[in-house]
């Protein structure tokens, strides 16, 4: 089995840490990664991060992801409330699938209360900052042993 976490982020999560620092924090991908690593190294297993604005891209990783990784954490922005391409992409994964929310989407607009992903989704985190992908490092690497 493989020992590879992918770490998933859509569209816009390219700015983390400049755009809307009062509510996303001010905090990085690369922060993000380096905080991800910190779990998941002791464990056993590695972390892949990967970004992008293109929702095409994030389904070809997603495919790419069931040959090439243990678990997914996923932070889909936007296209949480608007993809069931990513929803249908993510149900030809068998491993878990952790969605993850830095911002409590359920405290900001309605539109924001709905997710396709969480259809899927293992555990779904939110409000806790870049904590909740930690968070879902943890999880994934014990659900995985």
């Amino acid at each position: 089995m493989s020992k590879t976490i992918y770490i998933l982020n859509g569209p816009n999560l390219n700015l983390l840490g400049q755009r809307q620092p009062e509510i996303y924090g001010r905090e990085t991908l690369a922060d993000v990664e380096r905080l991800c690593a910190d779990v998941a190294t002791p464990a056993g297993f590695t972390v892949r991060l990967m970004q992008t604005n293109h929702e095409g891209q994030m389904i070809d990783w997603i495919h790419a992801a069931r040959h090439e990784a243990a678990a997914i954490v996923i932070n889909p922005a936007a296209w949480t409330h608007t993809s069931v391409a990513l929803l249908d992409a993510l149900h030809t994964f068998e491993g878990p699938v952790i969605e993850v929310h830095i911002s409590n989407v359920h405290k900001r607009e309605e539109f924001r209360h709905h997710s396709y992903v969480s259809l899927r989704a293992d555990g779904v985190i939110a409000g806790l900052g870049i904590e909740g992908y930690a968070l879902a490092v943890r999880r994934v690497c014990s659900l995985l042993g």
